[in-house]
């Protein structure tokens, strides 16, 4: 039996929806900068230590 032992990275790219003007756009969930829609301009993640917090609606987790 082989078992593949490859780490592979816990960071991804979330497709997310702003919630005031409806826009769909690609994030990176590890964002390490303040992350604000490009049609509103309102703030969609922020920074922490490692990965972003989310403050809008993920609608995917794209691989």
């Amino acid at each position: 039996m082989v078992v593949d032992y490859i780490q592979r990275p816990k960071s991804r790219f979330l497709r997310v929806k702003c919630n005031d003007c409806e826009n769909e756009q690609v994030i990176f969930g590890s964002a390490s900068r303040k992350i604000t829609c490009i049609v509103c301009g309102r703030t969609l993640a922020e920074p922490t230590g490692g990965k972003s917090t989310i403050t809008t609606h993920i609608l995917e987790v794209l691989e």
